[in-house]
C-alpha cells in the first residue's frame, strides 16, 4: 500500500474523516491533510527535493476563497502542477463534479488515475480506488459515464467566432448580419442558430449565458 500520501480538501470536517478513514481502513504510513491547493503542492515539492516523494495526491477539485492569498486555486492547476513537478505521482481527484466531459479531460489532459464522486458511497468507493490505483489500474466511479465524452462536440473556429460575439452581447440574427459584412462564411442566421443549438444540447445549457459559463468552467472558451 502507498506510505507517503497528501490530501487536498478544504472543508475541515470532510478533510479529518478522510483521513481517519484511511488510516483505519489502508493503514497509510504517512498522510498529510492540508486545506489549501499551494500548500498540497509544496510538500510534494519539498518531500521530492529531499529525495522522500510522496506516492499519492488525493484531491478536491474546488477550493473556496478566503482571506489567504492563493496563487493555485482549484483542484485542477494542483493536479497540472503536481503532474509537471512528478510525473509518475499517482493522483486521485475526490470531487463532486459529474460532468463526464470535465473528467474525460482530466484522464487525458493531465492523466489522473482515478476518479471518485462525492456521495453515500464516496468513502468506500474512495478505499476502493485507491486500491485498484496502488495495483497500476485506473479507477473511476460506477455511476458515472465517461463513454458519452468520447462523442463530445469539439469546438471549431466557427463555433469560437459565434461565442465571441455572443458573450459581447450579440444576438445570433446580428452576428449572421456582422459575419455577412465581413464576408464571412457561412453567415446565415439558421446556421448559427443550428450550431448554438447544438451546442446547448452537448452541455445541456439553458441559454447563452449558461452555455458560455459552462464552457468557460471547462476551459473551452
Amino acid at each position: 500500500m502507498f506510505k507517503k500520501v497528501v490530501l487536498a480538501e478544504d472543508f475541515q470536517g470532510e478533510n479529518q474523516g478522510i483521513a481517519e478513514t484511511l488510516h483505519e481502513k489502508l493503514a497509510i504510513k504517512e498522510l498529510q491533510n492540508e486545506f489549501y491547493c499551494d500548500k498540497a503542492f509544496t510538500r510534494l515539492k519539498v518531500a521530492l527535493k529531499n529525495k522522500e516523494p510522496y506516492e499519492l495526491l488525493v484531491t478536491d477539485l474546488f477550493f473556496e476563497a478566503d482571506h489567504v492569498d492563493r496563487k493555485l486555486t482549484s483542484g485542477s492547476e494542483l493536479i497540472k502542477e503536481a503532474r509537471a513537478l512528478q510525473p509518475d505521482l499517482k493522483i486521485i481527484v475526490h470531487s463532486m463534479e459529474n460532468n463526464p466531459i470535465h473528467i474525460n479531460t482530466l484522464f487525458k489532459k493531465h492523466k489522473i488515475n482515478g476518479y471518485v464522486c462525492k456521495g453515500r458511497n464516496g468513502m468506500v468507493e474512495l478505499v476502493n480506488a485507491i486500491n485498484e490505483v496502488f495495483h497500476n489500474r485506473t479507477y473511476v466511479s460506477p455511476q458515472l459515464n465517461l463513454t458519452a465524452a468520447n462523442n463530445a462536440v469539439e469546438l471549431d473556429d466557427f463555433d469560437r467566432a459565434i461565442l465571441k460575439e455572443l458573450a459581447n452581447g450579440l444576438t445570433k440574427k446580428e452576428v449572421s448580419d456582422k459575419f455577412k459584412k465581413e464576408n464571412r462564411t457561412p453567415n446565415s442566421e439558421s446556421t448559427i442558430d443550428k450550431r448554438i443549438s447544438r451546442l446547448y444540447d452537448e452541455y445541456e445549457a439553458k441559454n447563452t449565458t449558461n452555455l458560455l459559463f459552462k464552457l468557460a468552467k471547462e476551459g473551452k472558451i
